[in-house]
């Protein structure tokens, strides 16, 4: 059965969409589930964690938190959830352009225009602080787009990122849930053997990333990683200092890895090297 990842804004009904959606399939919508590891990982308080990805951390929370780490970490979680099978929704956290390349996934997002959302805002927080709403809409929206810019170098309000776009200022939640549940059974959307090995290729490097950066002999090295069918390569340049055996070994210890091809090489030092992203 396809995935289907959405991303929404405050105030666009996002989340009661993505709970109607859920409960027609009688499945689980994943939001906050992956925050408890993630705060883990990175020995951060589950709150700072949540502040910071909803765009609601102060100066020094955002000045210490390792940006690098969370997108990581966040990208190993969801693909840990999305193989587990037993969520129809996961909402947020980038899924929607992390998962977007997999044929299965339906990216969705919902959205509403700017003063609806701070109407609907300001009656859920029962307040008539129009200005302290506006703003938390603001950093909501500041936050979301830096994340996106920054890991998947796109803006996530860009309509050709999704493959359905939801407006509820005209559609109801029913209406929007009865248009996702409409691509369920389209054949573009249905699992091959094809979209299940791409889909099995990333999840394992997005794994194989994650150990790599929570190990300290291999936290620091700047690498790129691919997956093919359980044999994973991993080519660059690590600093003097750094080992290569390090990180075929870290890798070769994620479940899943049947081999691991390393390419890695020791950068010179004073040498210029250019790196391709």
């Amino acid at each position: 059965m396809p995935l289907i990842a959405m991303t929404r804004e405050m105030g666009s009904l996002g989340k009661d969409v993505a709970a109607a959606i859920a409960g027609r399939l009688k499945k689980q919508v994943v939001h906050h589930e992956i925050i408890d590891n993630l705060a883990s990982k990175m020995r951060l308080r589950k709150s700072h964690v949540i502040r910071f990805l909803e765009g609601r951390s102060g100066i020094l929370e955002r000045l210490t938190t390792d940006k690098t780490s969370l997108s990581i970490y966040t990208a190993d979680e969801t693909f840990a959830l999305a193989e587990s099978g037993q969520v129809a929704v996961i909402r947020g956290w980038g899924a929607a352009h992390l998962l977007r390349p997999v044929p299965h996934v339906i990216s969705v997002r919902v959205c509403a225009p700017f003063e609806v959302r701070v109407g609907r805002m300001m009656e859920r927080l029962n307040t008539d602080d129009r200005d302290f709403v506006v703003n938390e809409i603001k950093l909501s929206e500041e936050a979301h787009g830096a994340i996106t810019r920054r890991h998947f170098g796109i803006s996530w309000q860009h309509s050709d990122q999704y493959d359905l776009v939801l407006n509820t200022e005209r559609l109801t939640i029913e209406e929007c849930t009865d248009e996702v549940m409409g691509l369920l059974d389209d054949p573009t959307f249905q699992e091959t053997p094809e979209s299940m090995r791409m889909f099995r290729n990333l999840a394992l490097a997005a794994h194989v990333r994650s150990a790599l950066r929570q190990d300290p002999r291999t936290g620091k090295m700047q690498i790129s990683i691919t997956a093919e069918n359980g044999v994973v390569t991993l080519s660059g340049l690590v600093d003097p200092g750094q080992e290569p055996k390090d990180a075929a070994e870290v890798a070769s210890r994620v479940p899943g890895v049947k081999d691991v091809v390393n390419q890695l090489r020791l950068a010179v030092p004073g040498a210029r090297h250019i790196v391709e992203g």
